[in-house]
């Protein structure tokens, strides 16, 4: 079934992981006074209005559209396929539920960019590498992974050698105002204190 768009966009927040880096299911950890599903689902909603959480439905049912992934146990690439699987939107903004730090506008801006262009992805690369898990994609992407997955490879950036992508670059996001910490995740309890430690939003 797909789900209904508004405007040809829709946004997904990715919260299907194991953590088992964490220890803890990530997606219900307080930060700063919110889960971090709260905060995700709250960024994605003023950025494209309904969202669709990719995950266990065992046990985010009640937070919001719940879908389980297509291809259980094969990493955030499944989960962005089974979220393209899903929609009917040109431009699929995806975020992963552990990264506190995005705001509205680098989003906006995201989507601003896919908007200007024809590529399958628009994806931030950073000094640490591209940045999937905050990106846009469009329906074709979905095609790609569901090859790879197939094949046994589950890294995203690997999708991207067959795909058209659209890259912003260090440069870009700096000129527009978004900054390498943007982009921090919390895969561990180390990186949980670090991200307490770092300066609040605004």
């Amino acid at each position: 079934m797909l789900l209904p768009t508004q405007n040809s966009r829709a946004a997904f927040l990715l919260a299907g992981g194991k953590s088992s880096r964490m220890g803890t299911d990530k997606a219900l950890i307080e930060f700063r006074g919110q889960t971090l599903l709260a905060r995700g689902l709250h960024t994605l909603a003023a950025t494209c209005g309904d969202v669709t959480i990719v995950g266990h439905q065992e046990t985010l049912a009640g937070h919001a559209s719940v879908i389980s992934d297509i291809f259980p146990g094969c990493g955030p690439l499944s989960g962005i396929h089974t979220a393209l699987r899903h929609t009917s939107a040109e431009l699929n903004l995806v975020l992963a539920v552990d990264m506190p730090f995005v705001q509205v506008g680098l989003l906006q801006f995201l989507l601003q960019t896919a908007q200007e262009c024809d590529a399958v992805a628009t994806v931030p690369q950073t000094a640490r590498g591209f940045q999937p898990l905050c990106a846009v994609y469009r329906p074709g992407f979905a095609a790609a992974a569901e090859r790879a997955i197939h094949a046994g490879e589950y890294k995203v950036d690997a999708v991207f050698s067959s795909i058209s992508l659209r890259v912003i670059g260090d440069a870009e996001l700096l000129a527009a105002g978004f900054f390498e910490r943007d982009f921090f995740n919390l895969n561990t309890p180390e990186d949980r204190k670090a991200a307490e430690s770092f300066p609040s939003e605004g």
